[in-house]
């Protein structure tokens, strides 16, 4: 059923700010559920000895002194630090952002500036560093840092759309997100060589 249209200014106003609280608990919901699943997924990296990568606590800021059962009131502050760190097999760091998307595309303006400051912070000092993106809950894709900073001149635009991330697909295999499948781990100076986590078929 078409939406009413109200003349009163109010009233539509009033209907935008309920339609925009829906879309943010719905992106809320998909955000919380495509975590879920990447932490099930580096416990399974966990498991084999490959990977230890934990989610980023979300700060909080108290509003209110602790009671007697130190229990307070407390606010979630803007987030500015990266979704997931931690350290692969062989010491190098692992630096993960995770953004959800039901559209065909994803800007790059979901990742705000502070965190983009941290992403490069890390970068630059080495780390393994991706934004990993959900289309709908059912395709998902790691997009390397430095393909994500540089969309705008690789791609022309800031936003990627989903057929163009065929590359950066991570596959999902028996409840399974493959995703540390081929990220470098060292790199051998003597023989020129880099080494990676292996492919899905060998990470049983």
């Amino acid at each position: 059923m078409a939406r009413k249209h109200y003349n009163d200014p109010t009233a539509n106003h009033a209907i935008k700010n309920v339609e925009r609280a829906l879309r943010g608990a719905q992106n809320r919901r998909a955000g919380g559920q495509f975590e879920g699943l990447i932490e099930a997924s580096l416990s399974w990296y966990e498991e084999r000895g490959l990977a230890c990568i934990e989610k980023t606590p979300e700060a909080m800021k108290p509003l209110t002194r602790p009671n007697r059962l130190r229990q307070f009131l407390a606010c979630y502050t803007k987030k500015c630090q990266p979704d997931f760190k931690g350290t692969l097999k062989g010491g190098r760091s692992f630096v993960g952002e995770a953004k959800t998307t039901d559209a065909d595309k994803i800007d790059q303006k979901v990742v705000t500036e502070k965190q983009t400051e941290r992403m490069k912070k890390h970068h630059a000092l080495g780390a393994a560093c991706f934004v990993l993106v959900s289309f709908g809950f059912q395709d998902f894709y790691r997009i390397p840092w430095e393909v994500w900073r540089d969309m705008a001149e690789i791609y022309g635009r800031k936003h990627l759309k989903q057929p163009e991330l065929e590359q950066y697909r991570v596959e999902y295999i028996n409840g399974v997100l493959k995703l540390l499948e081929g990220v470098e781990l060292k790199y051998n100076t003597e023989k020129g060589e880099k080494n990676g986590i292996g492919k899905s078929s060998d990470l049983k």
